[in-house]
């Protein structure tokens, strides 16, 4: 599967972007996904995503309340609606996904097969 992440840019603290994750060459609704991002100087980290079901979505701490991961199976797309962004949130977001990654694994970038190319996302004070 091919994933193709858009929607980055710059934006003013407690401003709102909306990113999306086209995925082509797979069934994108049997896939887990999930966002990361990574900070120059830092580790890549998981922000949101959905297990191989579906049925639920899981947020890091440092965005809970402030993004919405959410999919479009029709358009093999899934969504991350960020609000309320502060200057730490600045960063390149990826989407992955994977059609064997079980739910303790979801938060872990290095069980991820597929990545996105990467939009970044700058937020400033």
């Amino acid at each position: 599967v091919q994933l193709q992440a858009s929607g980055g840019g710059l934006v003013q603290a407690g401003g709102s972007l909306r990113l999306s994750c086209a995925a082509s060459g797979g069934t994108f609704s049997r896939y887990a996904v999930g966002w990361f991002r990574q900070a120059p100087g830092k580790e890549r980290e998981f922000i949101a995503g959905f297990s191989r079901t579906g049925g639920y979505s899981y947020y890091a701490d440092s965005v809970k309340g402030r993004f919405t991961i959410s999919r479009d199976n029709a358009k093999n797309t899934v969504f991350l609606q960020m609000n309320s962004l502060k200057p730490e949130d600045t960063a390149v977001y990826y989407c992955a996904a994977d059609s064997r990654i079980i739910l303790s694994s979801l938060r872990d970038y290095q069980q991820y097969d597929y990545w996105g190319q990467g939009t970044l996302v700058t937020v400033s004070s």
